[in-house]
């Protein structure tokens, strides 16, 4: 089901939904199901599952040299969320990124979804790789998530690239993409980043997710400005929980946001990191509860692989 049919099934009712980091090669799928098992007991109507940029690594020659090789930590999306469908039978959305990946390589990604009967993909332009200082477009790929969009509503349409196969077995993917109440860290200013958002909803997007945010001022303010500007799609709040200490310079450095300043005394008088992951949930609690007492459609957590503390926060508030 697409997350506009379970929103408006929903009737004004909040969800919950949580997303999910694929496990390093390697790993065991099994750790994933072990953190996502404690929340599924709250009804997740979708779960979201990430994907990795590729990224350089430096293998060790006989003659002592490093060759360097380009390799994905994190793959299986597409396959994961397979998994996630017919395991827990609900909507499992791929992140489907147009940095790293051309046009061919997105639509056969795409092609694939729509095989496995997954009816949701959020679209977005990614991050640059760890070693360039801005994004920089895969040669042959969508340079913009706005250009995502139109190529997965052409597909939509039935229309393949090049124009090469004609069908009336039309994928209907609903879309998601990326918003930012504190503007994307390479926005010039919150008014352009609401223009690049808008390009967005007006190529196809069905719904927008939030980056992370620690005070509902900045949703309350960023949702009122886009729907000023006619974006009315609706618009699904982020959560993160604080859970370490260095989550002060991290996520303020990575995400370009502000953290409020009763938190940052909060997370400085901890004695340890247990208080502080308390410290994180009752937070995040508190703002569970206020946008939900002001309507919102879902609140959306980022567990970063981990969930007990999200169990912890929608025992109280779902």
């Amino acid at each position: 089901m697409k997350v506009t049919d379970h929103i408006n099934k929903a009737k004004g009712k909040t969800l919950f939904s949580f997303e999910i980091v694929p496990p390093q090669k390697g790993q065991n799928i099994q750790d994933l199901y072990n953190n996502v098992d404690p929340l599924m007991e709250f009804n997740p109507p979708f779960i979201d599952v990430t994907t990795s940029r590729e990224e350089y690594v430096y293998i060790k020659k006989e003659n002592g040299l490093l060759e360097q090789k380009m390799t994905r930590m994190r793959p299986g999306t597409v396959g994961i969320c397979a998994a996630l469908k017919y395991k827990y039978d609900v909507d499992a959305i791929p992140h489907v990124l147009c940095g790293g990946f051309t046009k061919e390589e997105t639509e056969y990604v795409l092609v694939d979804c729509h095989y496995l009967g997954l009816d949701n993909i959020m679209a977005l332009r990614g991050d640059a790789m760890k070693h360039e200082p801005y994004f920089k477009p895969t040669e042959g790929g969508n340079k913009f998530a706005s250009e995502l969009v139109s190529q997965i509503k052409e597909l939509n349409k039935g229309k393949y690239l090049h124009n090469i196969i004609e069908t009336t077995n039309k994928s209907d993917f609903c879309i998601g993409v990326a918003g930012y109440p504190e503007k994307h860290l390479e926005a010039p200013n919150m008014d352009t980043d609401l223009k690049r958002l808008k390009e967005k909803v007006d190529a196809g997007a069905d719904y927008v997710v939030t980056q992370m945010f620690f005070d509902n001022e900045k949703y309350f303010n960023f949702v009122d400005s886009a729907r000023k500007m006619g974006i009315n799609v609706p618009i699904i709040p982020g959560i993160k929980p604080i859970a370490v200490h260095r989550h002060l310079q991290v996520l303020p450095q990575v995400f370009r946001l502000d953290l409020p300043e009763d938190l940052i005394n909060a997370v400085e008088s901890c004695s340890d990191s247990k208080q502080i992951r308390q410290v994180g949930i009752e937070w995040a609690i508190q703002q569970s509860k206020e946008l939900i007492k002001n309507g919102v459609p879902v609140v959306h957590f980022y567990s970063m692989g981990k969930s007990d503390n999200i169990k912890a926060i929608a025992k109280e508030i779902f």
